[in-house]
């Protein structure tokens, strides 16, 4: 057998470890640019309605109906959540409120960290923590962050997964048994679309 030589040789750079006292997660959220390419919540409010399906076609009875074969309601499932997709935003939505409504504990805590934003924000002023400049922006994430234990504590934990699961349950089962192809076919799907 004949022998194999492999060069191993090279240099490691070893990381260097945060020195006592300095802070090893060195996040700047400022520059995040992930987090500065999110829509406002009234510019997803908007492109939500924009592309709302007419309540008509999706309550229409007449085409609801089990489907053939597993592969059939496969791709009726992926085609009614791709067509009906902004439908399904506006009934978690609505579901999400409801149980609001009636958490009232829940709804007072969301109200006040709401209209807490909404003061920091409309003062956009900086404020000197400990010698350190916090920014609005810091300020309204250190809010909803501290807000946290309020809301599982109010009860916003089964609210969410109430919401999770009731809206779920409605979402799949109209995917399942709404019949797509009687309302859109292959060829005038991409016509379809707004």
């Amino acid at each position: 057998m004949a022998e194999t030589n492999i060069d191993v040789s090279g240099e490691m750079e070893v990381p260097s470890r945060p020195a006592a006292g300095q802070n090893k997660f060195n996040i700047d959220l400022e520059n995040l640019s992930v987090l500065q390419n999110l829509p406002s919540p009234l510019e997803l409010v908007h492109s939500v309605r924009r592309s709302l399906r007419p309540w008509t076609v999706f309550f229409n009875l007449n085409n609801f109906k089990s489907a053939v074969s597993m592969q059939r309601m496969k791709n009726r499932v992926s085609r009614n959540i791709t067509y009906f997709q902004s439908n399904y935003i506006f009934i978690f939505f609505v579901l999400m409120i409801y149980c609001l409504i009636t958490s009232p504990l829940t709804l007072l805590v969301v109200a006040a960290v709401a209209f807490g934003c909404h003061k920091i924000q409309s003062v956009n002023k900086e404020v000197s923590i400990a010698g350190c400049q916090v920014t609005p922006q810091q300020q309204v994430l250190a809010l909803n962050v501290g807000a946290a234990p309020l809301l599982l504590l109010a009860g916003a934990g089964a609210v969410l997964f109430w919401t999770l699961g009731a809206s779920c349950f409605v979402i799949f089962m109209h995917a399942i048994f709404y019949n797509i192809d009687a309302i859109v076919t292959e060829e005038n799907e991409g016509f379809l679309d707004v």
